[in-house]
C-alpha cells in the first residue's frame, strides 16, 4: 500500500470537512478505519496518522462553533498530537 497516497487522500477529505477533522482529532484510528475503510497494521496506521497530522492546516479550523467543553477537549488533544 502506498502510505503517501493514503495520507494525501485523507488530508484532501479532512480539509473539505471540519467535522472529519474534529473526529480525526478525537480518535484518528477509528476515523481512518470506519470512515476511510483503512485497515493497516499498527505501524502503518501510525505512519498515516503522523503524516496527516503533519499536513493538516488547522488555522482554518473554526473552533468558535464548538461548545466550550468540546473546544477545550479538542485543544487538549491537539496539544497532545503536536507534542506540546
Amino acid at each position: 500500500m502506498d502510505i503517501q497516497k493514503i495520507i494525501a487522500d485523507v488530508v484532501a477529505k479532512l480539509t473539505s470537512n471540519p467535522d472529519l477533522i474534529k473526529s480525526f482529532l478525537s480518535n484518528p484510528v477509528q476515523l481512518l478505519e470506519k470512515t476511510f475503510g483503512i485497515d493497516l497494521p499498527d505501524e502503518q496506521i501510525n505512519q498515516v496518522i503522523e503524516g496527516v497530522k503533519g499536513k493538516i492546516d488547522l488555522s482554518n479550523f473554526d473552533l468558535s462553533k464548538l461548545d466550550v467543553k468540546e473546544a477545550a477537549g479538542l485543544l487538549g488533544k491537539l496539544k497532545g498530537i503536536l507534542g506540546k
